[in-house]
């Protein structure tokens, strides 16, 4: 590859949004590769590889391997301020998040979240772009709060987040017909985690009535709401909800219900309703490990 196209950046975002995890492992070296020398190609360059470090940091992140999504989300955050995009540095920011929580390190996640909204909204008439942008930082930052058990804060952000859903909602989509990543589903989906973690499973799981998997924009979304759902409802005893929604996540990106974390979450269902119908022959498939 002698550079890297919109084109080559957005075919390989396809595959990670519709699940097509090994897919994307086979492709992301040249992408890569491609990045490395986009990188020290001015501005524009940069924010090109500062696309290609992020997916590859949330692909580590999917496989569990939170060292390599750190070092990944490093070259994409230095990409993205030699780029001036403040789009692409939201985006970086998001990828950071991630392995930082993971690593006890909230307060820099949350800094660093917080540098991005900023970035997107400091001269008083950000673009639509840059809002959907800032409403998910504020999502990932209320999520990074909450796992650290700030509740104010996280509701706060929360909040903040679904003003910007209800103000882009009557805004046009991007020039690429596009919709925005921001909307009143995908701040649901961000609430069934948040209150999660917050130990309000009440909230939590009335985010999850509310929400309209259907809506949600790509495969990796939907199953992430499954996801969240099977965790908040195991969390509050129903164990074959939860395994229905395990069930979910395999119909909808079924490299998604291999990930080291469902996987973890089925073993805890098999443990406690061990009789469950489909569940042995789920627990044989889903422990596979393919990506």
């Amino acid at each position: 590859m002698s550079r890297l196209s919109a084109g080559d950046i957005a075919a390989g975002r396809r595959l990670f949004t519709a699940g097509s995890y090994v897919r994307l492992g086979e492709v992301l070296p040249r992408l890569l590769a491609g990045a490395g020398r986009s990188a020290e190609q001015g501005p524009a360059g940069a924010a090109q590889a500062a696309r290609v470090w992020v997916l590859a940091s949330q692909l580590a992140v999917k496989q569990d391997r939170t060292e390599t999504a750190g070092a990944y989300a490093q070259r994409a955050g230095a990409a993205a301020r030699r780029s001036g995009d403040p789009v692409v540095l939201a985006a970086a920011a998001r990828a950071a998040a991630t392995p930082l929580r993971r690593t006890g390190r909230t307060d820099e996640a949350l800094h660093l979240l917080e540098e991005a909204r900023i970035y997107l909204t400091a001269s008083g008439q950000a673009t639509a772009a840059g809002l959907d942008a800032a409403g998910m930082a504020a999502l990932t930052a209320s999520y990074t709060a909450a796992q650290a058990h700030r509740a104010p804060l996280a509701r706060e952000l929360a909040g903040q987040a679904e003003e910007i859903a209800h103000h882009l909602a009557g805004r046009p989509r991007t020039e690429a017909g596009r919709p925005w990543e921001l909307t009143a589903d995908q701040c649901a989906l961000y609430r069934i985690g948040i209150h999660r973690c917050l130990g309000d499973l009440d909230t939590a799981l009335a985010a999850a009535r509310r929400l309209q998997p259907a809506q949600l924009p790509t495969a990796e979304r939907r199953a992430r709401a499954a996801t969240d759902t099977a965790r908040a409802l195991f969390a509050a005893g129903d164990i074959t909800g939860a395994f229905t929604q395990l069930r979910l996540i395999e119909l909808t990106a079924p490299l998604e219900a291999r990930r080291p974390s469902v996987r973890a979450l089925t073993r805890q269902v098999a443990e406690l309703r061990p009789g469950l119908p489909g569940l042995s022959d789920y627990t044989q498939r889903t422990g596979r490990r393919r990506g």
